[in-house]
Parts: C-alpha cells; sequence; structure tokens
C-alpha cells in the first residue's frame, strides 16, 4: 500500500460486537484474512511487537487531543480532495496550537 507498513490490531473485538466465537455465522473476506494472518506473523517478532505497541504512545493520543481540545467530531466538507484538505487543515492549526502553548512559537524568530 504505497510504501505505508501497516500495523492492525488482530484479535480483540469492538465494542458491542460478539466474538468470533460467540458469533458462528462470522466471516472474514479473504482479502481481510489475508491481511489478518500477515499481520500476525509480522508481530511474531520482538522488534515488531515493540513498534506496534508504540502506536499508542504516538499516533492515537493526537487523535484523541484533536477530538477533545478542537472538538472535531465529523468533516464539514464532502468529497475527498476537500476531506483532505480539511485534516490538513486541522492538524496545521493543532500543530501551531501546540508550538504557542509551548511559548517556541516565540523563539524561533
Amino acid at each position: 500500500m504505497q510504501g505505508i507498513d501497516l500495523h492492525v490490531a488482530t484479535g480483540k473485538p469492538k465494542h458491542g460486537e460478539p466474538s468470533k466465537a460467540e458469533d458462528e455465522d462470522a466471516t472474514e473476506s479473504t482479502a481481510e484474512a489475508g491481511l489478518l494472518e500477515q499481520m500476525k506473523q509480522k508481530l511474531k517478532t520482538q522488534a515488531e511487537r515493540d513498534l506496534y505497541r508504540m502506536r499508542k504512545a504516538i499516533v492515537e493520543p493526537v487523535f484523541g487531543q484533536i477530538k477533545e481540545w478542537r472538538g472535531f467530531r465529523r468533516f464539514l466538507l464532502r468529497g475527498l480532495q476537500k476531506v483532505r484538505a480539511e485534516w490538513k487543515l486541522i492538524c496545521l492549526t493543532h500543530n501551531l496550537l501546540k508550538l504557542f502553548r509551548s511559548g517556541r512559537a516565540w523563539e524561533m524568530s
């Protein structure tokens, strides 16, 4: 996928969904099953498990901060190009606010 090394959850069901053992009619698409199997193989090495574990400290908090601090719950525009532009604007303002609050914004000049 365009040079992106994916790391996805493999075994924990989402909230409100029955586990695979409870849902006997659950069937995965072949593509999804293939990706999950690849991820399970990838997580067999300690280095990959450590990298996967880091997502909780690096990536996921940013989405929580944007949702909580900025109140961003949904995109206002429609269409992939417009949504991408809106997301870039949200990320830009999030980073600028972090710099401003840290006091580093004034040190750069």
